[in-house]
């Protein structure tokens, strides 16, 4: 089975983010990741590790002004300076915290026109921002978000993705593949992760539609799980989703491994059976 994050910026968002580590722990993951992190000091989010014995596995570069709506900070021309002082700021948090992965954010282009320049600058951020994490041994990652939720998203497809892997063609990067993303753009998820695995970094997930916990939408997360078991993928899985209810209602999903069976919560506590 699959070795799951909880992911902070979404699961436990009834208490305050500094409370959410004892959360997860207590619903049993022993990994988190967050978004954002930069509301809490690096030492004060040390010592939440500390106490509640979980590792910390990912967190983002600043993106600016992305999730109201904006450009974000990696691949807009303008904004250079401003990315390279976000990777000085990361690094400070990296150099305490250790997390596997990285994630930078590609960004919009909301001038169809200039497609091609801010996809050229998002990649000369992204060799700026791997070169600062690679000296800590820290991998470097990037996601497809679906252009539905975020219009004039540069980076959309798994494709996409593999395309920018290929142009630079350097160590220590890899494709952070969110399977609630692929699946808004209508990709086959556990066909892509059995046949790139090895160029995947992290994998998140949440159900589609709606983005909800497994159960919640049409993803065959059995299918999806065996698949990624199956693979040569090793690192985590993000529980990356918008829970219906209460976090700790719902994880049944995490009730799994019983009899070679994979138990999720369905919308309402209705708990959905597959067969793994």
């Amino acid at each position: 089975m699959p070795k799951f994050s909880a992911n902070l910026s979404m699961l436990f968002t009834e208490v305050p983010l500094i409370e959410r580590f004892n959360a997860a722990k207590e619903q049993g993951f022993n990994a988190v990741e967050i978004q954002f992190p930069y509301s809490l000091s690096p030492a004060e989010i040390k010592q939440a590790l500390d106490e509640s014995e979980l590792k910390l596995v990912l967190f983002n570069v600043d993106a600016d002004d992305l999730l109201q709506g904006g450009e974000g900070l990696a691949c807009a021309p303008k904004k250079q300076d401003q990315f390279k002082r976000a990777i000085e700021q990361t690094v400070i948090y990296a150099e305490l915290l250790t997390p596997d992965a990285i994630n930078v954010l590609p960004g919009r282009c909301l001038q169809q026109e200039r497609l091609p320049e801010y996809i050229d600058t998002f990649c000369q951020n992204l060799q700026l921002a791997r070169q600062a994490f690679s000296t800590m041994g820290i991998s470097t990652v990037f996601e497809a978000i679906n252009d539905i939720d975020m219009p004039g998203f540069i980076i959309t497809t798994g494709q996409q993705m593999q395309e920018v892997l290929a142009q630079l063609q350097l160590p220590d990067l890899f494709m952070q593949y969110d399977i609630y993303h692929a699946a808004m753009m209508g990709d086959d998820a556990a066909d892509f992760i059995s046949k790139h695995a090895l160029d995947i970094g992290h994998i998140q997930f949440a159900d589609c539609p709606g983005r909800g916990q497994p159960g919640t939408g049409n993803i065959d997360f059995a299918k999806l799980f065996t698949a990624i078991d199956q693979s040569n993928y090793s690192g985590w899985v993000g529980a990356e989703y918008k829970p219906v209810g209460a976090t700790h209602a719902n994880l049944g999903w995490m009730q799994h491994i019983q009899g070679k069976t994979f138990v999720t919560s369905g919308i309402g506590g209705n708990l959905v059976t597959q067969v793994w």
